[in-house]
């Protein structure tokens, strides 16, 4: 059994020596916040089309899992897919200009928001089909063990996927070949309108593994360092060959289900408390400044220089052309 992920609390002294590894994460938790934030506005402007999944309010689990992750691992998640996009250096102007369909985007514009694909990033989508990246992410796992480069795949789905009978095949194959999958858990609380504690009989998800012999842990997924200090000793243990483990991240999105949910099945001062009281970026913001690693003014900057990043793939996307209509009969097969 993998030794239990360190809980940190808004109390823990900060190690000054590692400053420049909590500003990065200031600085990507921000970016993928702002990010967020503005397709949010081209959605409502109508120049993003489809379905679109806001990762506000999670962006500490995905900062944390990719701190330590090595050149052949690999990333596969769901349709609340843009922050891990970015978590694995994709391009903000790429990102953005697949989710208004033009043709300088990671899938030419065909994709969108739920269909995106990095081969040099090694992040293999963006699935629309609820719990169907679970085999898949185990497959790619296999793949790392048959070539033998040490690779594993962070695989990445929601408490709602937690119930899909196809994620019980992959936990059984996996540990039956110990392959290198680190399953994460992104439990938001809600199952696109339902929560956990009318969906799950067991709600504990770390353990939905027990029956294969799968370890699994609980870990605070709005601290960005209990996140990466429970990656580094779950990547630890697959790269021992170990086999697969589970990460439950207990985390909350703010926004609805996708851009189309009101989210009328909770309340407004629900939400708030967590903005308030749990909020992964301002949590990080505020340690830093009592620590003396960074002033108000550095994160006011970051901010600034954020904005401008993601203002700039917001005029990138929607200045480039729309895919030819050539296109549509491209990549249909491989």
């Amino acid at each position: 059994m993998a030794e239990a992920a360190q809980k940190i609390d808004g109390n823990t002294t900060l190690d000054p020596a590692g400053s420049e590894e909590l500003k990065t994460f200031y600085s990507d938790m921000l970016l993928i916040r702002r990010f967020e934030e503005k397709a949010g506005q081209l959605y409502g402007m109508g120049l993003i089309g489809g379905f679109c999944h806001l990762y506000i309010g999670q962006e500490a689990v995905v900062v944390g899992m990719q701190a330590d992750a090595g050149p052949n691992d690999a990333v596969i998640t769901a349709y609340r897919d843009h922050g891990h996009m970015l978590a694995c250096g994709m391009d903000p102007k790429g990102v953005m200009a697949e989710l208004t369909g033009r043709a300088a985007g990671y899938s030419k514009g065909k994709g969108g928001s739920m269909h995106m694909f990095s081969k040099e990033k090694r992040f293999y989508g963006g699935h629309g089909i609820v719990g169907a990246q679970v085999p898949l992410g185990t497959g790619l796992a296999f793949a790392s063990r048959y070539r033998g480069d040490g690779g594993i795949c962070f695989t990445y789905f929601g408490d709602g996927a937690a119930n899909q009978g196809q994620v019980y095949e992959a936990f059984n194959m996996a540990e039956l070949w110990k392959l290198p999958v680190v399953y994460i858990i992104e439990n938001n609380q809600y199952a696109m309108g339902t929560s956990v504690e009318r969906s799950s009989a067991v709600r504990d998800l770390y353990r939905r593994g027990a029956s294969f012999n799968i370890p699994g842990e609980e870990v605070d997924g709005m601290d960005v360092l209990a996140v990466r200090d429970a990656g580094r000793k779950a990547a630890e243990w697959c790269r021992a060959g170990k086999g697969p483990i589970i990460l439950e991240m207990k985390t909350y999105r703010y926004r609805g289900h996708s851009m189309s949910d009101p989210a009328k099945y909770r309340t407004r001062e629900e939400v708030q408390t967590v903005r308030e009281k749990r909020d992964p970026i301002e949590h990080l913001g505020q340690r830093m400044i009592a620590a003396g690693i960074a002033s108000e003014e550095d994160l006011k900057a970051i901010d600034k220089k954020t904005r401008q990043i993601v203002n700039t793939a917001a005029e990138f996307a929607t200045e480039s052309p729309e895919p030819s209509p050539d296109e549509l009969y491209t990549d249909v097969y491989a």
